[in-house]
């Protein structure tokens, strides 16, 4: 699977537009409609009604969490709960000083600004981002040699919120700058239930509870790969089925879709059986693992092992990966012998 291919993975949690476009009806509007998170829920409540008496912007504040948990629909709650328009754009999208000038300097007051994947953006724009964060302004050249001057143009009070997958990759002085930090975790299968049968509801899909529940499990701990199950049920009951989500027609689609109950993909397996057939469970170094899956190390390392990890199958070790006995079982091979010949593994 190239890198290309795995962007429109069923089960990636990345944003697709082919895969989301229908995505913004299940949107949650409100914080009260966000299912999940409760702690963060509680404490985003405070800080909103806070603002709102004191008849601020809610301040600064960073997102941190795996792809497709809900950090871009909490941008909009958030904006839609301070009455405040949102814009939004991305880290990449935003190349030259200019552009984010350009946005800064055109933001209504009390506006929300939400930067996708902060982490990418250019050392450049991040020290633009500091005296816009703090002062509400904006340093600004004039000019080009001897005469050259800089301007500071003020900035209408904004909020700026900003989400990563990869907090490490973060700087520290932005990442200071951020007065509220919230960190999403993966949904637990309860939590996924109440995910499942609110997006059933919104789109009319009738579906089991037993249904629900066997989704939720396979669903990766994220709401975003929840709903692409959920959609893609509903075909394969309307064409193979009576138009309802039932124990039958799970076990067909993901049967077709190649997805097991623990919701892993063929490469998913691939990995784990690579590691257990070739390096008798690991340790294997990333690299080398990338390699013989065909894989990018920052896709192994982004979108398949979090979850495998998450999910018990895989750990992480000062050597490389090693699998668990969990995964043994999953794959139905054998353990190995406790007495093996170390030095007959191939470490990398």
């Amino acid at each position: 699977m190239k890198k290309d291919e795995k962007d429109k993975s069923l089960l990636g949690g990345e944003f697709s537009q082919p895969l989301d476009e229908k995505e913004n009806p299940l949107r949650p509007r409100i914080l009260d409609e966000f299912q999940g998170q409760p702690a963060i829920k509680d404490n985003l409540k405070i800080f909103i009604q806070a603002a709102r008496e004191r008849r601020e912007c809610l301040d600064h504040l960073f997102l941190a969490g795996p792809p497709g948990l809900g950090k871009t629909t909490l941008a909009g709650i958030l904006a839609n709960e301070m009455g405040a328009e949102l814009k939004i754009t991305s880290a990449p999208a935003l190349e030259k000083p200019k552009d984010l000038a350009g946005i800064l300097s055109t933001l209504p007051a009390g506006s929300v600004f939400f930067i996708d994947e902060i982490h990418r953006l250019k050392p450049v724009l991040e020290e633009m981002l500091y005296i816009a964060m703090e002062d509400y302004e904006i340093d600004w050249v004039i000019g080009q040699g001897p005469a050259a001057r800089t301007v500071r143009i003020p900035l209408a009070p904004f909020t700026l919120i900003g989400a990563t997958t990869k907090a490490g990759q973060v700087s520290s002085p932005l990442y200071n700058r951020f007065g509220i930090s919230l960190h999403l975790d993966l949904y637990s299968p309860e939590e996924l239930n109440l995910v499942i049968r609110r997006s059933a509801g919104i789109l009319g899909i009738t579906i089991e509870p037993e249904g629900v529940e066997r989704l939720s499990r396979c669903s990766r701990g994220t709401p975003r790969v929840a709903n692409r199950l959920l959609r893609r049920m509903r075909d394969f009951a309307q064409v193979l089925g009576r138009g309802t989500i039932d124990q039958g027609v799970i076990g067909e689609g993901l049967s077709r879709l190649g997805i097991d109950e623990y919701g892993l993909e063929k490469l998913d397996r691939e990995i784990l059986k690579f590691i257990i057939t070739r390096y008798q469970g690991g340790p294997v170094g990333a690299e080398t693992l990338a390699i013989c899956v065909g894989e990018a190390v920052e896709t192994l390392e982004d979108f398949y092992e979090p979850y495998l990890i998450q999910a018990g199958f895989l750990t992480r070790t000062p050597r490389g990966r090693t699998v668990t006995p969990l995964a043994y079982r999953h794959l139905n091979l054998p353990a190995p012998s406790p007495t093996g010949d170390e030095n007959q593994r191939l470490l990398f």
